[in-house]
């Protein structure tokens, strides 16, 4: 049966929106990568799509997928080598038995890592250091854990490599550095602080009067070390490329193969475990939503968008701006700022907005997923991480310190973007 055009607009969005509820809610317990892909293939099935179309919108997310790859890559080779342990050992020595000085010591370390690194990095390589660092210094993951969750979306716009929305967003014009500084340094420097004040108020509560401290360090093996090694060249790399405006996918890919196949040949190991830890069900995930925002795209919404983001900047840009920034944060918890990013970048190629109005769409999409756990894929990195070790986070309790968490972040990031730039 053929649809009307109406008519099948009508059920992509239908489709679209449940999608998004399995995303969020997983009924049956079953993962994000189900209910995405299931929507995507309903929407082929349905001839929502074409076939071909469906497979441009999964080509799209090749840079991300290799990203990804490589950082799980470095992230279990580090595991399994026992480089969490160690530095979660120096970290809770460093923070002489205060639980405090902990929260902060890893809120900072967060900031570095997400900064030079990218979130997505954040959710895969600090997480599991920072809850074996929990353990060792006896006290509740949770409020640490949350640090790595948090920071990953309110220091994502640092630099240009700190989050793959921005690349996405820009697409192949990113700013060089300096003028992102410019633009930038303020709005992120008041993220991060009022994430730390709105988290310290919140899970401050719940740190114990002193920790566990002077643990046993246990001296790094050759694999470790060489784990270490491949997380630091995979930095540096991912800067050089950055500034040469390259994609960040292939690189980091080699990074994580290359330094994974070191170890194993060191440790004379099959590759088996190390590629049966990594946690394959983000690559459809996103392929998923990638496929989602295609059908969503072929329904007419980026026109519309643009000639409402049109409009607005001739009645008022400063009021758009605002306006914008704050409708982009609610919705990449809608639909994840991936594709939210994609669909601003193509609103943005067809209205021509002012700079000041970009910007504040990079920041909504960076900052806004700080509201909920399917705002962002480090987020959903981070779920899959903290469950790996025994801990659960639900849709409502994350959503509860989101709320409190993000607003004031977005709304100090906005105004000094207006105000400074």
């Amino acid at each position: 049966m053929t649809l009307a055009p109406h008519e099948a607009h009508l059920a992509a969005w239908a489709i679209a929106a449940l999608t998004a509820a399995g995303v969020i809610v997983r009924p049956f317990k079953w993962p994000e990568a189900v209910w995405a892909v299931s929507g995507a293939l309903l929407l082929l099935a349905l001839g929502l799509l074409p076939v071909d179309k469906a497979l441009q919108a999964v080509g799209k997310g090749t840079d991300v997928y290799l990203f990804l790859i490589g950082m799980m890559l470095l992230s279990e080779t580090a595991r399994r080598e026992g480089l969490f342990d160690w530095v979660a050992a120096m970290a809770v020595n460093h923070a002489r038995s205060s639980p405090q000085r902990l929260f902060l010591l890893i809120y900072g370390v967060g900031v570095v890592v997400t900064a030079f690194m990218s979130n997505d990095a954040t959710a895969v390589v600090l997480t599991p250091a920072v809850y074996a660092a929990a353990r060792k210094a006896k006290v509740e993951p949770l409020p640490y854990l949350f640090i790595c969750a948090f920071i990953a979306n309110a220091a994502s716009f640092v630099l240009p490599i700190s989050n793959p929305a921005n690349i996405v967003l820009y697409g192949d014009h990113t700013p060089p550095l300096g003028p992102w500084l410019a633009r930038f340094a303020v709005p992120s420097l008041l993220s991060i602080v009022a994430t730390y004040v709105a988290l310290r108020c919140t899970e401050g509560r719940r740190l114990p009067v002193t920790c566990e401290s002077n643990v046993q360090v246990t001296p790094l093996s050759t694999g470790a070390r060489t784990a270490l090694a491949g997380l630091g060249l995979t930095a540096v790399a991912l800067l050089v490329v950055s500034a040469l405006d390259l994609q960040l996918g292939m690189p980091t890919a080699v990074m994580g193969v290359l330094t994974t196949a070191i170890v194993l040949v060191i440790a004379r190991e099959s590759p088996w475990q190390a590629v049966k830890g990594v946690s394959w069900s983000v690559l459809p995930l996103v392929a998923g939503l990638f496929v989602l925002v295609e059908a969503l795209a072929a329904t007419g919404v980026i026109a519309q968008l643009a000639r409402q983001l049109v409009a607005g900047v001739e009645r008022s840009p400063d009021a758009t701006a605002w306006i914008s920034g704050g409708l982009i944060a609610v919705a990449s918890n809608l639909v994840n700022n991936l594709p939210a990013g994609l669909v601003a970048s193509s609103t943005v190629a067809l209205a021509h907005p002012p700079q000041h109005v970009i910007d504040a769409l990079l920041i909504g999409v960076d900052l806004g997923p700080n509201l909920s756990v399917t705002g962002s894929l480090a987020t959903i990195l981070w779920l899959t991480a903290i469950r790996r070790e025994g801990e659960h986070v639900g849709f409502w309790r994350f959503l509860k310190l989101g709320a409190i968490v993000m607003p004031p972040a977005l709304v100090l990031a906005l105004g000094a973007r207006l105000l400074f730039g």
